[in-house]
């Protein structure tokens, strides 16, 4: 995932702002890490550059 995209993400279930904490990144993109909402406290996983923006309640069904 390119940091670019940041201004451009928000909460799929609140609309909230997304903080971004990185635990691998190469000169491009972002490997690996977690999208958090500030508002409503939701974490997103990103694994291999790829956000998962799903609602958590949209994967358990």
């Amino acid at each position: 995932m390119r940091r670019s995209l940041m201004e451009i993400l928000c909460c799929p279930v609140c609309k909230g702002d997304l903080l971004l904490t990185v635990t691998e990144e190469n000169d491009e993109e972002v490997l690996e890490g977690t999208l958090r909402c500030e508002a409503c406290r939701a974490d997103y996983p990103i694994s291999e550059g790829i956000p998962n923006l799903l609602p958590q309640t949209a994967c358990e069904e």
